[in-house]
């Protein structure tokens, strides 16, 4: 297990700078997921640390030992790309085993190796074929199992599910979970889809045109988000964002949509947006703000269902399981699961 630190990474390609000022500490066996929009940045990350893409200012540190200049091969790390990147014309064995030879192992460790890789990854009765004889998810599993043979520091992924189809995504998920759990070395992983990176991480960082925007565990980034972006960004539906009537604050009061709401603890002052997640919203009128609505449209989902509505032309999303949800007039949610933002996006929280 190792320890990785990050620096005050930067890089730009030509005029556009693509990671700015990134400064993060992964502990030792620690699963994180990088996650943002495309073009955020979080692939280049995943080159810069396999070598695969120069820094142009910072350091990475693998156990407080500087690995900016040493080459790929030298730098204890394996990844799994989003391609699976297999030699077509190489069996099963012969894939999972090529790094190895060029390192020049014995037979007998390639041996073991690939076998122990094999029967974890449970390929076993795979060895023999050719890629074009697996399906995607066969594929993906061969990939992995030629990364651990190499038995790494860091195990990086590079959006490694991206290619299958949700159920087998699904099914991936967790093995990848599992196998961290059996290896318990750190892995790096770049996804845009937050499921995956709330399912899989330990701490997730959220990426923004090259910046921070939040470094934390999912539960917290879920719970407690630092500003509008992540809170849009995490969580399915995403959060409702409503701009507030700036006339219609005072001191510790806000009208929303005719509720008086009381928030003391706030400078309401800085108060722009509100948000409320769409599963914080309950049908009929039980909590202390109520709405008005117009249902617009409503997606059954099986157990769940998500409901579009409209007040005064603003869009409310929710999600409710209850059964019945025709001739819905009023909704409600409550004060204590309010969310507020000023100008820039910015989480205002209590003095």
């Amino acid at each position: 297990m190792s320890k990785i630190s990050f620096k005050d990474i930067n890089k730009s390609f030509g005029n556009n700078k693509v990671i700015n000022n990134f400064n993060i500490e992964i502990n030792s066996g620690e699963f994180i997921v990088l996650v943002g929009p495309s073009g955020c940045g979080k692939s280049t990350l995943l080159r810069m640390i396999s070598g695969l893409e120069i820094i142009d200012e910072g350091e990475i540190l693998l156990d407080d030992k500087l690995i900016n200049n040493l080459l790929p091969s030298k730098r204890e790390i394996a990844m799994v790309f989003q391609s699976y990147a297999l030699y077509p014309h190489m069996n099963v064995y012969e894939n999972m085993s090529f790094g190895l030879k060029m390192e020049n192992k014995s037979n007998e460790e390639i041996n073991i190796k690939v076998k122990d890789a094999a029967k974890m990854l449970k390929i076993e009765d795979l060895l023999d074929r050719k890629p074009k004889e697996l399906s995607g998810g066969q594929r993906q599993r061969v990939a992995i199992g030629r990364a651990i043979t190499r038995n790494p520091k860091i195990f990086l992924f590079d959006e490694p599910l991206s290619n299958l189809d949700a159920a087998l995504r699904s099914e991936m998920r967790v093995e990848i979970s599992k196998l961290h759990k059996k290896i318990n070395t750190n892995m790096i992983y770049v996804t845009h889809d937050q499921i995956e990176a709330m399912t899989l991480a330990d701490r997730i960082v959220i990426l923004n045109k090259g910046n921070v925007e939040q470094f934390s565990t999912p539960n917290e980034i879920y719970q407690d988000p630092n500003n509008i972006f992540v809170a849009e960004f995490i969580g399915t539906p995403k959060m409702n964002i409503i701009e507030l009537d700036k006339k219609k604050i005072d001191s510790n009061t806000i009208n929303f949509f005719n509720n008086h709401i009381k928030l003391e603890g706030y400078n309401l002052e800085e108060a722009i947006f509100l948000g409320i997640r769409p599963e914080h919203i309950d049908i009929g009128d039980k909590n202390n703000i109520k709405l008005e609505i117009k249902v617009d449209l409503i997606e059954n989902l099986g157990f769940e269902k998500i409901i579009y509505t409209s007040v005064e032309n603003h869009e409310i999303r929710l999600k409710t399981n209850e059964k019945i949800v025709s001739n819905l007039k009023k909704i409600s949610f409550s004060t204590n699961n309010v969310y507020l933002f000023d100008e820039n996006g910015k989480r205002l929280r209590k003095a």
